[in-house]
């Protein structure tokens, strides 16, 4: 297969670092400087973005046994360990790397009057997590997906403990980031086993030869699901686990909510819009093609764990009185949302995936912004010292009111037809299920409702009145928050224009199992007939 390397595909991910490093330069000559460096890096890496996406074709041909990648890149980086540096781009991960750099934007945008101290290296680490993600999309060979996965943890977790909310949680903010690394990192080592676990297997199916490459390691799991099937499960599991903890899933959530309060501003976008969708893009790219079979036996499983997450991330959310520790508790019940339509398995769940990645990315962080402008003004988070905010702050109150309505699923916004086409996507396959995640829907409207009447209506608290008269949104931060208000109404309105492009992607996702199975069947059928005259000589 002939390859034309593509170097936007490179420079994506170049670009952010290169920027975050100008940025920690530059940091000691001005302190402004590295601001307006990383929003040009970022505005530079959506532009690419959006070229390499008008450039390419996303499509592909019905029954095509592999995937069709629009732009490619590849070169060998470690030959005698088959690895090389491998980047692909297909609908798929071209959506998640535009989201990727928008939030990107916005991030750099909110922090721009809340970091006031080492701004330079706080960008630095900004941008490098950014850059990470991307690395995360578009790596194919998976050593170097690994490598990124790794990587992009690092520079969260100094956004967390350096650059955390100060006070008497000062403590806490290391505490989080600690937590945050320590879950993370083991998580990620149980997913290191899983691959090298298929790298040996694949070393021993082509007689020495190693390889971390995609589709040498896609035909080794599929050999391995025919002649060992205990083994694959095992190998997914330990896949499936590196990524839980990520998305995150019950009951592996218990970094999400202390990172989410602790984090500065870009750092919580940064989590709940962008961090949490790696998961999910990685058990779409990865455990389903790569265990078909397994996937479906654990499926039951991880659903039934999806909707213990959607329940209880909603009644913690109920119960919370810090508005961020409430936002952070509604990503753990949404991505209860993203294990149906995982496992469902149909191309309509995975559409309404798609679609609710996006959503719950914008509008999550579109909120988390907004927890970042309240406290600003209030210096408070507490929701029972709020209170009055509609008549004293109109913009802020009509656009928190908005991404509220968004996040629990008003029909218009893009969250809604991400649940809509999974319910509907699900039905078929797991009726009772699908029942059951409709009915929580009711638990997102109570909590929205309730963050809406403490912190907007009543009566101002005695302790806002010192801050009188308070100030409402600057043009800056009406800007932030009208893209993505535009963004959501985009995809609540016409999100045809982005099923178009990742339909390609997720269709190969849904046929992998049978279009891949041709091929791999003779090789199963002789491994098992290599095992079972084996047995016979053993046995005389």
């Amino acid at each position: 297969m002939e390859i034309t390397n593509n170097w936007i595909l490179p420079a994506l991910i170049l670009i952010p670092f290169i920027a975050g490093l100008l940025c920690w330069v530059v940091d000691k000559i001005d302190q402004h400087l590295p601001r307006y460096i990383a929003l040009f890096g970022m505005l530079i890496t959506l532009g690419l973005t959006v070229l390499v996406g008008t450039q390419e074709s996303y499509q592909y041909e019905v029954g095509q046994v592999l995937p069709e990648w629009g732009a490619q890149f590849l070169v060998n980086w470690i030959p005698s360990l088959g690895i090389s540096i491998h980047l692909a781009l297909d609908g798929l991960s071209l959506l998640m790397v535009g989201l990727t750099a928008l939030l990107g934007v916005l991030a750099v945008g909110c922090s721009w009057g809340e970091i006031q101290k080492n701004v330079g290296f706080f960008h630095l680490n900004l941008l490098w997590s950014l850059g990470g993600v991307i690395g995360v999309f578009i790596a194919l060979d998976m050593f170097l997906f690994f490598f990124f996965w790794e990587m992009m943890l690092v520079p969260i977790y100094f956004l967390i403990a350096l650059w955390g909310h100060k006070g008497s949680e000062n403590k806490s903010r290391v505490y989080a980031a600690t937590k945050f690394f320590i879950y993370t990192q083991v998580a990620g080592l149980i997913m290191l086993i899983g691959i090298l676990g298929l790298v040996i297997y694949s070393y021993t199916l082509t007689n020495g030869v190693i390889s971390f490459n995609y589709y040498s390691l896609m035909a080794a799991a599929h050999v391995m699901e025919g002649v060992s099937p205990k083994l694959a499960y095992i190998l997914m599991i330990c896949m499936f686990i590196g990524f839980a903890v990520k998305l995150p899933v019950f009951p592996l959530h218990g970094w999400l909510p202390d990172a989410h309060a602790q984090a500065p501003t870009a750092g919580s976008v940064d989590l709940a819009g962008i961090l949490i969708k790696t998961a999910a893009y990685g058990l779409l790219r990865f455990v389903l093609p790569f265990f078909p079979e397994s996937s479906a036996q654990f499926a039951d499983i991880a659903i039934i764990f999806g909707l213990i997450g959607i329940f209880y991330g909603a009644w913690c959310a109920f119960q919370q009185t810090d508005m961020k520790r409430l936002l952070a508790y509604t990503s753990i019940s949404h991505m209860g949302f993203v294990l149906l339509a995982l496992y469902a398995g149909t191309l309509m769940s995975f559409q309404g995936l798609m679609i609710m990645m996006l959503a719950h990315g914008i509008s999550s962080a579109a909120l988390f912004i907004m927890c970042g402008q309240v406290y600003e003004r209030l210096h408070t988070r507490d929701m029972r010292l709020m209170g009055g905010i509609r008549g004293q702050l109109p913009y802020l109150a009509f656009f928190l009111m908005f991404f509220i309505a968004a996040l629990v699923g008003i029909p218009g916004l893009g969250n809604f037809i991400g649940e809509f086409l999974i319910l509907l996507g699900s039905f078929n396959a797991y009726p009772v299920y699908t029942i059951l995640a409709a009915v929580s829907l009711v638990f997102a409207g109570l909590y929205g409702l309730i963050l809406i009447h403490r912190a907007l209506f009543g009566t101002p608290n005695p302790a806002q009145q010192a801050n009188n008269p308070l100030r409402d949104l600057a043009g800056r931060e009406v800007a932030l928050l009208l893209i993505c208000a535009v963004s959501l109404l985009w995809l609540g309105l016409y999100p045809q224009s982005f099923l178009d492009i990742s339909q390609s992607s997720m269709d190969w996702i849904v046929h992998s199992d049978t279009s891949l199975k041709p091929v791999i069947q003779p090789v199963i059928d002789q491994i098992l007939q290599q095992m079972a005259s084996q047995q016979h000589v053993e046995m005389k």
